[in-house]
């Protein structure tokens, strides 16, 4: 593996788990008031636009983590529609 796609792997590995904690803190507290939706689906979208320049570039790296990113936002999306 050279070194581009390796510093690519570890920036996926890095982005992936950004929203983890987030996600797990607001599962226990079931609270997302802090959450703005604007902010929710900027995020979201954000993602779902660096997947399609991933999967345009066919580069597995940027597919991957947006991939995870974009579902932390939408798990966080969801908790927001659900408990507020």
């Amino acid at each position: 593996m050279d070194k581009v796609n390796l510093l690519g792997y570890g920036a996926t590995i890095l982005s992936s788990f950004t929203f983890l904690p987030q996600v797990i803190n607001t599962w226990k507290t079931r609270s997302t008031k802090d959450f703005s939706l604007a902010t929710l689906f900027i995020g979201f979208f954000s993602s779902l636009l660096w997947l399609v320049y991933g999967i345009m570039l066919e580069a597995f790296p940027i597919i991957l983590a947006n991939l995870i990113v974009m579902s932390s936002w939408l798990i966080i999306l969801l908790f927001k529609l659900k408990y507020t």
